[in-house]
């Protein structure tokens, strides 16, 4: 079985959580996350602590077991304390701001980048070269960081571009001078 699926997840004060036969709602101070969970997979709910109870040991249940509970672990993290990514913008004239809940990039086109993020997810820029992507939803917070951050990728030969605080571009040596 999973070492993953087997582990508790403590719930802390301020979360609730509510199963309606496999459909998962999770509220708490940073908002409201749903999930519906696999047939294969029950939820025991204690007051403090939830586990993820396989139905039976059959191929599919040990699938969906470790990753059952790691939905479920991200959901009650990302209610009670959230998930955040933060990108920096390196190149000459690369810039960020906001423009009211819109992210107005400059990054060397002939025209600004108007982002406007999707509801949930809220989006600050530090100084004008690093942006905070931040939210409750694990997935969409990545998503989001991911489609910034494709507006402008990395190249490998100045590092220019959009990446993420803690990525390592790591760069290439240019052409070799002629004899």
């Amino acid at each position: 079985m999973s070492r993953i699926g087997k582990q508790p997840i403590v719930i802390p004060k301020g979360v609730e959580i509510k199963l309606d036969k496999q459909h998962l709602v999770v509220k708490g101070p940073k908002g409201q996350l749903e999930q519906k969970v696999h047939d294969s997979m029950g939820l025991d709910i204690k007051p403090d602590v939830l586990t993820v109870v396989p139905k039976n040991d059959s191929k599919l249940n040990r699938k969906y077991y470790g990753l059952t509970r790691s939905l479920v672990s991200n959901m009650v993290e990302g209610v009670s304390t959230g998930f955040s990514k933060s990108l920096t913008l390196i190149g000459v004239g690369y810039r960020a701001q906001m423009k009211g809940k819109d992210l107005n990039l400059t990054l060397g086109y002939s025209h600004p980048i108007l982002f406007t993020p999707p509801a949930g997810i809220d989006i600050k820029v530090d100084k004008t070269t690093t942006v905070i992507v931040s939210g409750a939803s694990k997935q969409q917070v990545g998503q989001v960081a991911a489609n910034i951050r494709a507006f402008r990728k990395p190249e490998p030969y100045h590092g220019k571009g959009v990446r993420y605080s803690d990525e390592r571009i790591s760069t290439k040596v240019g052409k070799a001078g002629g004899k």
